[in-house]
Order: structure tokens, then sequence, then C-alpha cells
């Protein structure tokens, strides 16, 4: 399916910094009083020891964390929580379409540069028949906003995904951090299953982030690399295969996967808990963190009690069936990919839950879960919460009415709603193939009526 591109296809994509002189995107203020200012109260009262601070409290100049693709989840919950204690952010965003890329962009103490990482160009006949394992051909790097994101941060936090070519614009963007003096930077990567064991195939939307968390550490940034858990977030009613929370004929969930109902899984709320682990890390300093690798995830549940905390939270029965990833809707190339290696990684007719691999390919990062994690957060969104409190909420922006209906009447209501849903979703990915299939290269995108566009597994 083709990403969106702002501008030509024949070179550099333009950056877009928004500010007030501009579109109203981006505000820069000074820093902002103490609570305790002349006119509180607190500061008037004769009996209160506030009485004797002075009424003005100055703070230092805060640091800036440059961030790419802020409208993910990982990054928009970190953006949430710096700016919130006090940090200024320079985010990338692909465009300003969206709930939260609105939310990034109308955050005072953000600066939003607009543009793609990528770079569209003619293949030439030498790149012409380059394989995935080297640059994609007719893609390049959009060396210009790397420099520009980076210019004045001392942090930041780099969640590279699969629009454009991951593996080159994670390189560029280690070099130009390096260049920057960045003083601690935390890379989103993920495991190349391959790498730890031969028998085991490579997962194509993470093995480029293992490539990248290589390079840095070639290159000798001051880095930290964060491993995330299965998104809370990832659950949905609709088709999309893999986390399918299918709705039933009774108002229960049945969820398919290939992964060993005995074995255990690594889980995150990637909205609520990567943005104060994160924090946490650029407070505990370089010095801690220096080259370490962290698992971020709050629970370490198998299939059968993630499907039991699941029901407790949401009210309803939900059951666990082991079994290969269905398909119902039409996906992207890439993801389907995906997909079919992980089915072969977590082989559903595999006996054996031992032999299953770890989530995070390295037994001891996944030993770590969830006390690690811990150390960093304390005040997680685990799996219940999470199906009691947003699942409903997410699920109604989707469009869908299940949590409305009365158990003995609301079936074909329910699944009127899932069914209008779903051919939304047919008719978008219907558009969407008109365009070239060349362009189902730029990323994967899955449609739907929450977002402008959710990327999975990244």
């Amino acid at each position: 399916m083709p990403a969106q591109l702002n501008g030509s296809v024949t070179g550099a994509l333009p950056i877009h910094i928004a500010t007030d002189q501009t579109n109203g995107f981006h505000k820069q203020h000074k820093h902002s009083r103490s609570s305790y200012s002349e006119s509180s109260p607190l500061a008037n009262s004769r009996n209160n020891s506030l009485t004797f601070r002075p009424p003005k409290r100055f703070m230092s100049t805060p640091k800036t964390i440059a961030v790419i693709n802020a409208s993910g989840r990982q990054a928009a919950s970190l953006i949430r929580v710096a700016t919130a204690v006090g940090y200024h952010v320079r985010a990338q965003l692909r465009n300003l379409e969206g709930v939260v890329a609105t939310e990034v962009s109308t955050n005072p103490n953000v600066t939003v540069i607009v543009g793609e990482l990528y770079t569209r160009h003619q293949p030439t006949k030498e790149n012409k028949d380059v394989t995935q394992n080297g640059p994609m051909p007719g893609v390049g790097v959009n060396h210009d906003l790397i420099d520009t994101l980076f210019r004045g941060a001392q942090l930041a936090f780099i969640n590279t995904t699969f629009y454009g070519d991951e593996l080159q614009i994670g390189k560029a963007l280690a070099d130009a951090a390096k260049k920057a003096n960045i003083q601690h930077y935390i890379y989103s990567s993920m495991p190349d299953h391959a790498a730890y064991h031969s028998g085991w195939p490579s997962l194509p939307l993470w093995a480029a982030k293992h490539k990248v968390e290589q390079y840095v550490r070639q290159l000798g940034l001051p880095a930290t690399f964060v491993y995330t858990g299965i998104y809370n977030n990832n659950f949905t009613s609709l088709l999309y295969p893999l986390f399918c929370m299918e709705l039933q004929p009774d108002g229960s969930f049945t969820w398919q996967a290939p992964f060993h109902e005995d074995a255990k899984l690594p889980w995150l709320d990637a909205e609520h808990d990567v943005g104060p682990a994160i924090i946490q890390l650029f407070k505990d300093g370089i010095s801690k963190w220096q080259g370490e690798r962290i698992a971020l995830a709050y629970e370490y549940l198998t299939p059968v009690e993630a499907c039991k905390v699941f029901a407790r939270g949401v009210g309803r029965p939900v059951r666990y069936i082991r079994g290969p990833i269905e398909i119902k809707v039409r996906i992207p190339t890439g993801y389907r990919q995906q997909l079919e290696a992980l089915e072969k990684l977590f082989d559903p007719n595999e006996k054996d839950p031992a032999k299953q691999p770890p989530y995070f390919g390295d037994p001891k990062l996944e030993a770590s879960c969830p006390r690690e994690a811990l150390e960093l957060w304390e005040g997680p969104r685990g799996l219940e919460e999470y199906a009691r409190e947003m699942f409903p909420l997410e699920e109604e922006a989707n469009g869908l009415t299940w949590m409305f209906e009365e158990e003995d009447d609301g079936h074909e209501a329910r699944m009127q709603a899932t069914t209008t849903s779903v051919e939304n979703m047919r008719i978008q990915d219907d558009v969407e193939e008109e365009s070239s299939d060349d362009d189902d290269e730029d990323g994967l995108v899955m449609r739907g009526l929450k977002r402008a566009e959710e990327s999975w597994l990244a």
C-alpha cells in the first residue's frame, strides 16, 4: 500500500517546520512560572512557610529530545510525558493528519518538522536490481530533514519504521546524532532471531532494527536499546490478522494465534508506559545505561493467561485458540511476509512450550521481564486495566457498538457494525490498490477508522 508523499517523487521531500508565524502548529513559550506566583493564596498566607519563598523560581534551560515518527504509539507516549515534566521536543511527523499528529503538533513544547525521512527518485541502471539486503532502488535518505531534527537537541529517542529504507535511514540518523554530539541516544530495537539461532527465521520487520542497533554500537554513540513487548493496543475485533479479538455470536471473544498456549510472552501498554520508562532512562543518564538492552514489558503471560486477564477486564469470556494466522482482509505484501515468517518462528504445531523461541531472541533479555521495566516505571497499565478502560473506547472509535448492546438482542447489531467497519477497510484498500505496486514497498499501513495510519508490530 503506498505511503502518503508530500511533494514531488523525483527529489527530496520538503521539510516543514511549523511555527506561530506559519500555521500555528508550534508555539514557542518562555519557561512557565512557578505554581507559587504572587497571586497564589499559598504565597500570601502568613501561616504558610511558602510566605518566605521568593514568588518566582526559575528553572534551568530544559533539554531537548529529538524524536522521529512522532505519531506512533511509542513516540507519542514519550512526547506526552516529556513535555509535561519540562523537556522540549523536536518531532518529525510524516504529515499532520490524524488525532495523534494533531495532538503532537499543537503541543506548545514541541517543534514539529513535517516531512518524510526518505526521498524518491528514479532508480539508476546500476541500482536497479539491488536486493532487499542493500539500498532500496529509487528510495534515498532525507539528510536535510535529519540534520534539522538534531539541531539544538541533546537527547534522542529513535524508533525507525518500515517507511523507506529502514536500515539506511537508521544509519543516517545515527551518523547525524554523533555529528550533533547527542548525549544519550535511545534506540527502540527488536531482534533478528536468525542471529541467535541458525534454525530460526528472521522476521523482516525486525531484522532491520537489529542491523541498525549493530551500527549504532559500532559507531560508538552513547546509546541505550529498548525492546518493546507485544502491545496491549494491538487487540481489535476488526479482522486484522494475528491480534484479532474476534467477536462471537454469544458476545464472547476468541483470539487465534500460533503462540504456544503455555509459553510466556512479554506485554506492554505502549501508549501508557513507554514514555515514563524512557524519561527515567534519560534521568538516570548514559553512565548507568551505556550499551544496555532493556526489555520494556510489564507483564509476562502465556496466551491463555492473557485471555483470562483480558476477560476479567472486558467482562466477557475470551478464549484462546492456537492455530495458524488467518488473513481475512487485504494486507500489504511486506506485512504478509512478516506474518509468514512469524508463523514459522512460532510454529503452531510445536508441542513443547520450551522449544518456542524467546520473543526477544535472547533468553537473558526475556528473563529480565518484567523486573527491569518495573525498576524504571512502577505504575504500568496492565492488560486487565487496558481491556476494561481502553479497549471499549478504541473499539467505539473504530465504529463498533458491541459494548452498548444487550447480550440478549444485540448480536445482529454487533455483527452489522463489525461488517460495516470491515467493508470500510476493504473500500479503502480498493482505493489504495489503484496506485502503483512499487509504492507498496514504501511502508506497511493498516488503515481503519480510528487513525489515519496504524503501524503494527513496531
